[in-house]
């Protein structure tokens, strides 16, 4: 069974970092795309980062310069490193990955941002 658990959520104030992770529990990634995307209370979800298997990059508009995708094939992990937190980014962060035409996501993890 694939899956996907995030970590590294939490409360922090404006102008902070968080750093979030994704580790999947097989391989079947590392020649794929894998990201986030994230769903605030009353809102549609939407593209937070994604990293294609080659390491090239797409943000979504909100948090282009401030938020970073990486990712370790070798560890079958992507991360979000996400600075100068601002209180709209608060919202539950899902990671994903896609393969095979199907899209596989984890359970998701809440980021709440202070004012």
């Amino acid at each position: 069974q694939v899956q996907l658990v995030e970590s590294g959520g939490g409360l922090v104030q404006a102008g902070g970092s968080l750093r979030l992770s994704c580790t999947a529990s097989t391989s079947i990634f590392s020649n794929n795309a894998m990201g986030w995307y994230r769903q605030a209370p009353g809102k549609q979800r939407e593209l937070v980062a994604v990293i294609t298997s080659d390491g090239i990059t797409n943000y979504g508009d909100s948090v282009k310069g401030r938020l970073i995708i990486s990712r370790d094939n070798d560890k079958n992990t992507v991360v979000l490193q996400m600075n100068s937190l601002k209180p709209e980014d608060t919202a539950v962060y899902y990671c994903f990955g896609d393969y095979d035409t199907r899209i596989y996501w984890g359970l998701g993890t809440q980021v709440t941002v202070s004012s």
